[in-house]
């Protein structure tokens, strides 16, 4: 694993052992290495890169740190390569906006643009066991809830229903970043209690644009499955803003 020879600009602001992972990632993706394969031992990237045992083992650490190898002792042990899973790259995401205030209208912003395109992609080519997935999903916000905490599992149900729709994109990138979006708004939500009063009409009209996207996506209507999914967004939108508001003010210090 011979260490490469320039360095850009941004590489000399990185510390020694920063730059050290870089290159064994640059490295990796060179020799086509795909998860579970074993990575050199720690001697060997001690004399490659000419580094103390120190700068390596640091090295190793932040990689590990970012879920891109994993350690294993015993028998057979050593550092592989790891794939970051969907859920593990979406945390350490989410933790980039913890302290950004995200609002509904930058969420939304951004569901309005992708996700008609994805259901246009989608209709006519889901398999049945998903349009039927989706389908029960529904069936957890058919019905006024009785208290608050149903109000709040449907609203959570509810984003369920597109979070499955990304998990079907055959764009690999559509698809995590629409779930992503999907995940902040389930957190926003929460956190901000924006199930709280019950808003009826949300539960409603959301109910029915999902009911008649099941429809279009059924049918493989992709220009129906984009509108109902459009004006979906806006009233979701609209709906959820005055959530928000209400929030806001309730939690306003007096």
């Amino acid at each position: 694993m011979p260490p490469a020879t320039t360095r850009s600009k941004t590489d000399a602001r990185l510390s020694r052992p920063e730059q050290v992972a870089r290159k064994i990632k640059d490295w990796v993706v060179e020799q086509r290495m795909r998860p579970g394969d074993r990575l050199p031992t720690e001697a060997e990237m001690i004399a490659d890169f000419a580094m103390s045992k120190g700068t390596i083992r640091e090295a190793m650490r932040i990689l590990e740190a970012q879920g891109l190898v994993k350690s294993r002792t015993g028998p057979g042990g050593g550092t592989f390569v790891h794939a970051v899973s969907t859920e593990r790259a979406r945390a350490l995401l989410s933790n980039y906006f913890y302290f950004r205030d995200l609002t509904i209208a930058d969420v939304y912003q951004m569901r309005r643009t992708l996700e008609p395109e994805l259901v246009g992609a989608l209709a006519g080519r889901l398999p049945p066991e998903v349009l039927d997935a989706l389908e029960a999903v529904t069936d957890r916000y058919a019905r006024p809830a009785q208290t608050l905490e149903e109000e709040r599992d449907q609203h959570v149900a509810s984003l369920e229903f597109h979070a499955l729709l990304a998990a079907q994109a055959d764009n690999p990138l559509q698809g995590f970043v629409i779930g992503f979006t999907v995940q902040l708004l389930t957190g926003i939500t929460l956190e901000r209690q924006l199930y709280e009063p019950p808003n009826e009409r949300l539960r409603a009209s959301g109910h029915d644009y999902h009911m008649r996207l099941l429809a279009a996506l059924r049918e493989g209507d992709a220009g129906a499955a984009r509108a109902i999914m459009k004006a979906h967004m806006e009233n979701a939108w609209s709906l959820m803003g005055d959530q928000e508001a209400m929030a806001a003010g309730r939690f306003l210090p007096e």
